[in-house]
């Protein structure tokens, strides 16, 4: 836990960043919550527009069709400036992360209150599967404030953060139906739990929003890394890269110079990330 890891700064000048997941040719495709848009780095570092303009989007996947899949205000999947929505929850909540199964079905955290503002009820979320056939399955519910979502190698467990009880939660996948057997993973030690990936051994990365860091718990739950980074406001965090052992972290802040705001660091990690598939809803 005490090993020192080298930061690099690879992106700066953004609001709150979300989202963040690696394509095959090893660009970054990242948001910015509140100003807007989601964007695409590539390796030689240039940052372009792929979705100009929408907000809110907590969770992006890469979708076997090409364009993407997006949360926010629904969840819909965007090529070549086309939009085709793909989910809308009873009573029309918004979506934050997002995460696709080995078979390219869709896992949505669904938020049912502005987690922005200090007003009104803050009612909690659920968690959907949204299938390649076009139905969908509430998988569970009772979720403070939906984050991060991971699954096992084996697929037989979903890990999701809840960010609003300073908890990571672990459910048993069933195929055709609700989840079953909720239990608590792990409470994070700084900050609050937000996005989340999870590595080859069994490793649960966390990103610590708050917290400055982020942390890798292994197996039983129990933290044996922590990253820090310029930022306290840790938002999200993936695995990617050729070997999938580059860790990118991603921020709403950063702390060496607060006039750079939102930025994104990588630095490089012993496990590899599970391969993460490609949506086909």
């Amino acid at each position: 836990m005490s090993r020192r890891y080298r930061i690099e700064t690879l992106v700066t000048g953004y609001g709150l960043i979300e989202g963040p997941r690696v394509d095959a040719e090893n660009r970054l495709y990242f948001s910015d919550v509140r100003r807007g848009g989601v964007f695409r780095r590539s390796p030689d570092g240039g940052v372009e527009t792929v979705i100009p303009k929408r907000r809110g989007v907590g969770g992006i996947a890469l979708h076997a069709e090409g364009g993407l899949v997006v949360a926010g205000r629904n969840i819909c999947h965007v090529r070549d400036g086309e939009t085709r929505v793909l989910f809308e929850a009873p009573g029309k909540p918004a979506f934050n992360d997002i995460f696709t199964d080995a078979q390219g079905d869709l896992l949505a955290g669904s938020i049912r209150f502005d987690p922005f503002s200090s007003e009104g009820s803050r009612d909690p979320g659920e968690l959907y599967r949204i299938r390649r056939d076009g139905t969908s399955t509430l998988l569970y519910d009772n979720i403070g404030m939906s984050n991060g979502i991971g699954l096992s190698a084996d697929g037989r467990l979903v890990f999701q953060s809840d960010t609003a009880r300073n908890q990571i939660l672990v459910h048993d996948m069933i195929a055709d139906g609700p989840c079953e057997g909720r239990r608590v993973f792990a409470r994070i030690e700084r900050g609050s739990p937000d996005g989340l990936a999870v590595d080859e051994a069994g490793g649960v990365w966390i990103a610590a929003y708050g917290g400055g860091c982020a942390s890798r718990h292994a197996p039983d739950g129990r933290v044996d890394h922590h990253v820090e980074v310029p930022a306290q406001l840790v938002t999200s965090l993936c695995l990617g890269g050729p070997d999938r052992r580059d860790l990118y972290i991603v921020s709403a802040d950063n702390t060496d110079d607060p006039s750079l705001g939102g930025s994104i660091f990588r630095t490089r990690v012993d496990v590899p990330g599970l391969p993460v598939a490609l949506a086909r809803v």
